[in-house]
């Protein structure tokens, strides 16, 4: 059986097993993809990451027309292998991991491309770790009704794409988030197409300190369940919550989570209005397994 290399990294402990595939030589199964993944009998992460450059995979081949110097691209699996558009906590990682592996470089005040699914993503160093620009984001124009185990009545979500698809889920006290069972898959009516990951949230009193929103959160990822933090997922949670308070909510928030606080902040580009998030991103050992 071949030995793979690979590294163990997270961010605000969504973990991901990271490993260099530079001339996209390294076709793993959903299967394999799920063992690496599993956290009895593999490594044990959220997902997996494979850094392969833009000129070696299909997919690279838009992030290169999208901007020339997206030499990495982003192969980003769910736990049980199955393929996602983005991840906002596995993208600092992926930088974090081409840095400290000498495969790019990232001066203070530059800009790292990392082409994905969605599109290429720029990434810039900051006091948190690092900063990711997740690009335009839209609602979606569904309001669908979602169901969680333990959550005692249905509630209203709202859909909404950063890259990949969300549904989020306002709750009305930190005692009602606590008690949500996220090991089972919230039930959403009408189902998406592809499915979605859910954010349930819940506001923080004051809402709005210092002009910044303050919300905490907790998420179901599709193929990966409950996760400990999502970053796509606090972005659309900090854009929901932003929808709802209406006229005069602010354009920074900070995101709570089981796994720590991220920043999510909004702001106007030529294209339309983008939305950046940041926090930690930590690589916590390599080893090398067989697969």
């Amino acid at each position: 059986m071949p030995t793979l290399t690979f590294t163990k990294g997270h961010g605000t402990g969504n973990d991901f097993v990271v490993f260099a595939d530079p001339d996209g030589e390294i076709d793993l199964t959903p299967a394999q993809v799920a063992a690496l993944c599993d956290r009895h009998f593999g490594v044990g992460a959220d997902g997996l990451l494979r850094a392969v450059r833009s000129r070696s995979i299909p997919e690279g081949a838009a992030a290169l027309d999208e901007d020339a110097a997206a030499e990495w691209f982003m192969d980003y699996r769910n736990a049980d292998g199955s393929i996602a558009e983005m991840c906002g906590n596995g993208v600092r990682v992926f930088a974090k991991f081409l840095l400290d592996n000498e495969l790019a470089t990232l001066d203070p005040g530059d800009t790292l491309p990392i082409g994905t699914r969605s599109g290429v993503r720029d990434i810039q160093r900051n006091a948190t770790g690092f900063q990711a620009d997740l690009g335009r984001w839209r609602l979606d124009g569904t309001e669908p009704l979602v169901r969680a185990r333990d959550v005692p009545v249905a509630r209203p979500g709202l859909g909404i794409n950063v890259g990949n698809p969300h549904v989020v889920v306002a709750l009305a006290t930190d005692e009602e988030l606590d008690a949500a069972d996220l090991g089972a898959a919230p039930v959403i009516d009408p189902a998406p197409e592809h499915g979605a990951n859910v954010e349930f949230v819940v506001a923080a009193e004051p809402l709005v300190k210092d002009g910044v929103g303050h919300i905490r959160m907790r998420v179901h990822e599709r193929g990966s369940g409950e996760t400990l933090s999502c970053g796509t997922g606090a972005v659309a949670a900090a854009l929901a919550t932003r929808h709802w308070a209406g006229e005069g909510a602010p354009n920074q928030w900070r995101v709570d989570v089981p796994g720590g606080t991220v920043g999510v902040r909004m702001f106007p580009t030529e294209d339309g209005e983008h939305v950046a998030l940041s926090g930690p991103a930590e690589l916590v050992y390599t080893g090398t397994i067989e697969v």
